[in-house]
């Protein structure tokens, strides 16, 4: 025992004068701010000797033993001191800093707005970025379904790259350890107007940028120039109609059962003939799924899904809304192909649990950055899991979303796929620097950062830069989200 004891000593007096070297280095580099130049004295000071680890906390001591740790770091001396943000490829980027330099990474969710991230600033600010569970506890009351989920989801991210940094270990760790070194992509595309065209992209998907699962639109705005082939579209606009904010009464932001879109035969044979032209250039072995249908009834649904039968789709996702549990059901029960439902949903007990529960759904595909980010999926994917349910990840952010994702992924048993939405953005594998020694994505697969810590992930300033949207800084200060100006508690 003594003889261990002499050799982690001579080890550690190694490693003390290595870092004591690299501390003075970075305390005399101008550079360096006041915080971090004042945290890396008290850490010369303190030292690190196998002694000195007797009067330490129990996180440093398990951070100063563990191998490999960042010994830069004292996580239960970290606190957060602010929150910036960055829109980059219209996507929001913030930035948690702390008093140690260790700063973390997150993304609101696609097509949120920003401000549901700043307005948490104030309610995290001086706390410790490890506890992410008790932060999560405080600010999930913020969050709700869609979008409005964004801002508590990449605070939660951005806390878990921080928390591995400190302790030098890849998110995953944290999570209980992994299941697979790589995370299977599928390959959104959307509907390029021509069935011919459209099959070519999807063959080149497969052939050329080697994906083995595949993702189209595949909804009424295919047939709308074919006669007769629909019933009451008219007042229909297609995918865009979902996202017109100011058209409340629109079709497209109506829910199902209310607007009275049908298909007909003739809408339906034209689906199956688009259907068809793909499988006919991808094949079987390709697992298809399929998105957007548009907004018609139970009914309809059910005539389109078994239309599809023969063509093994790998699911049809969100035919009805996520929270009608009973439709959901029925549809489930009254198809062979799988249905999928979820990247609207926030939080475990609030939306999967009712579904899981109901066995109204066959596969759940929640989004990180609404469901509750990487813990809370974790725990819904192990839910589903005892329910006999798999999981896919919708995906449809910047690269640091989907790197939170492949973490998450990692670390659950019964995955499927991560969704990845910008496959045809040329510069989008350039926006983030891989922190370890393999790349982002290989044919069709993200690699699980195996030796490099929290998303395992840097930002390409000078990329990001080219890409960042009109107005937006390069995480510029935020002061004025620094105060609080509620009491937040839910009871008397």
């Amino acid at each position: 025992m003594k003889n261990l004891i002499k050799k982690l000593q001579e080890e550690n007096r190694k490693l003390e004068k290595a870092e004591a070297k690299a501390i003075q280095a970075e305390t005399d580099n101008p550079a360096t701010s006041s915080d971090r130049r004042e945290f890396l004295k008290k850490t010369a000071l303190g030292g690190l000797s196998l002694g000195g680890l007797m009067a330490l906390s129990i996180e440093d001591t398990i951070a100063h033993s563990t191998q490999k740790v960042n010994r830069a770091s004292a996580p239960s001396e970290l606190k957060i001191t602010d929150m910036r943000y960055a829109t980059i490829m219209n996507r929001h980027i913030i930035r948690i800093d702390t008093n140690q330099g260790i700063y973390g990474l997150g993304e609101v969710r696609d097509a949120a707005d920003v401000r549901y991230a700043l307005f948490l600033k104030s309610r995290i600010l001086g706390l410790n970025p490890c506890n992410v569970e008790m932060l999560f506890r405080i600010i999930r009351q913020f969050g709700y379904h869609g979008r409005q989920g964004g801002g508590v989801c990449a605070v939660e991210m951005a806390l878990w790259d921080i928390t591995g940094k400190a302790y030098n270990v890849p998110a995953w760790q944290l999570l209980g350890g992994r299941y697979r070194d790589k995370v299977r992509l599928y390959a959104d595309t959307p509907d390029a107007g021509n069935p011919v065209k459209f099959a070519e992209v999807m063959k080149r998907r497969v052939q050329d940028q080697g994906f083995t699962w595949l993702k189209m639109d595949l909804g009424i705005h295919v047939v709308t120039k074919i006669p007769d082939a629909l019933v009451n579209s008219k007042f229909w606009d297609g995918a865009v109609g979902q996202y017109d904010l100011r058209d409340y009464m629109g079709y497209g932001n109506t829910l199902h059962p209310f607007t009275q879109v049908q298909i007909t035969d003739r809408g339906l044979a034209g689906l199956a003939e688009y259907v068809e032209r793909v499988r006919d250039e991808v094949g079987y072995e390709i697992p298809l799924c399929a998105d957007h249908f548009g907004h018609f009834d139970l009914n309809n649904s059910i005539r389109f899904g078994r239309t599809m039968e023969k063509y093994r789709l790998a699911w049809l996702e969100d035919m009805v809304p996520w929270f009608d549990i009973v439709n959901n059901k029925k549809l489930s029960d009254a198809l062979e192909t799988p249905i999928a439902t979820g990247e609207d949903i926030y939080c475990l007990r609030d939306g999967f649990k009712p579904l899981l529960d109901a066995r109204a759904v066959d596969i759940i595909h929640p989004d990180i950055g609404t469901s509750g980010g990487l813990l809370e999926t974790k725990k819904i994917g192990d839910y589903a899991e005892e329910n006999h349910v798999a999981m896919a990840l919708h995906m449809a952010g910047s690269p640091v979303c989907l790197m939170a994702s492949v973490h998450c992924a990692a670390a659950t048993q019964n995955f499927l796929a991560v969704e990845h939405h910008s496959v045809d953005v040329p510069y989008y594998n350039n926006l983030v620097r891989m922190t370890g020694s393999r790349p982002m994505i290989e044919n069709g697969f993200a690699n699980v950062p195996l030796d490099s810590p929290g998303l395992g992930i840097e930002l390409n300033e000078e990329e990001c830069k080219k890409h960042l949207a009109k107005g937006s800084g390069w995480f510029e200060p935020t002061p004025e989200w620094d105060q609080k100006r509620s009491h937040d508690r839910l009871w008397s």
